[in-house]
């Protein structure tokens, strides 16, 4: 499996992608305050890594640039240029981005009143396990839900049978692979990014994690272990083959606080101003307490499972199709909604999030 090719969001991962929001956007506005105070730069260029093509693609450009032109206001300067990066794998919908910029800039200056700076956009097409930018280009990163992804299946995972990932099975040479892989891309990550952010250049990092150290323990694993036995139910019917299912691993790692900071701390291009755990319902929507009725509660429940099927989807289906072939999508995902509607009705499911606020060192 080619990653390049197949990583990408099925058209867009939707409110799923950024329940977390509300939890991040605090640590967002504190490193763009903090930047602009401390530059008030004429330009400044944003880049947004794993930005894929949904609706919620710009949230965070619309963000930056109403934080910055609030401070400009308050501070009687005048508007700066932004120059906004959008990067993420060669099949990601670039086009649908495009084709949304003018509404998007003409419904900032609506909400901004006073108008706002020049805006230039452009699409950078490419790995981030890479240089992307010209050498001290970039003010601002910014990336969410894309750093878990790993540049490949790690090598020596062959053993890992019945698994889609590190799962409570998988023998330890498999933890150890997914975790060294995870080394090697986050270290080159950093790597790169200290190059083209210029000295004083902030970043905020999202990841999907976990907060135990143990990288096989539930909250990191979980999600992945419930479609694997979607896919383990189907191999039981025949409907798929075992080897085709052993031979099936997905590219990612869920990091946990620790592991984050150990690989900044190795690199020693960036100091840590915030390192943070928050943690978002699977169904984001579902209010527990909320719900006095067992009818509405189930209704609820069978909802959520739809709900999280689908955002899993967005992300997993290319990659399912890349080695199982189209005929099977619908019946994997049939059958991984009502595992996922059983669990969320006997326990309370959560995804970890791990985020981190960089600023690049002189």
């Amino acid at each position: 499996m080619e990653v390049a090719q197949v990583l990408h969001m099925n058209g867009g991962v939707g409110d799923a992608s950024y329940a977390n929001n509300s939890l991040v956007q605090p640590i967002r506005e504190e490193a763009i305050r903090s930047l602009y105070c401390s530059t008030h730069p004429r330009s400044l260029a944003i880049a947004d890594l794993g930005c894929s093509s949904g609706p919620n693609t710009l949230f965070v450009v619309s963000e930056f640039i109403k934080i910055v032109e609030k401070l400009c206001r308050e501070l009687n300067h005048k508007s700066p240029e932004y120059k906004v990066f959008l990067n993420d794998l060669p099949g990601n919908d670039f086009n649908n981005i495009f084709k949304s910029l003018d509404s998007f800039k003409e419904k900032l200056c609506d909400e901004m009143e006073s108008g706002i700076g020049p805006c230039y956009f452009s699409g950078v097409p490419g790995s981030f396990y890479g240089r992307v930018f010209p050498y001290q280009s970039l003010h601002f990163v910014h990336s969410s839900y894309s750093l878990q992804w790993l540049s490949k299946v790690p090598e020596g995972v062959d053993n890992n049978k019945g698994n889609v990932y590190i799962g409570s099975t998988s023998p330890k040479n498999v933890v150890r692979a997914y975790y060294e892989q995870f080394q090697r891309d986050f270290s080159l990550f950093l790597k790169c990014r200290a190059e083209e952010l210029v000295e004083g250049g902030r970043m905020v990092l999202t990841f999907l994690g976990r907060r135990s150290d143990d990288p096989s323990s539930k909250d990191g694993c979980y999600i992945w272990e419930l479609l694997a036995t979607a896919l383990s139910d189907m191999v039981l019917q025949g409907i798929i083959r075992e080897e085709q299912l052993d031979t099936f691993n997905i590219p990612q790692y869920t990091p946990s606080p620790s592991e984050v900071k150990l690989e900044v701390l190795k690199e020693g291009s960036f100091a840590i101003n915030r390192l943070e755990v928050s943690e978002v319902n699977w169904n984001a929507l579902d209010e527990w307490n909320a719900l006095d009725f067992e009818s509405e509660r189930s209704e609820s429940l069978s909802d959520g499972g739809y709900n999280v099927a689908q955002c899993m989807r967005a992300v997993a289906e290319p990659m399912l199709i890349s080695h199982f072939g189209e005929a099977i999508i619908e019946e994997v995902f049939c059958r991984y909604q009502q595992i996922l509607a059983e669990r969320m009705s006997k326990e309370k499911t959560k995804f970890i999030n791990v985020t981190i606020l960089l600023t690049r060192k002189a």
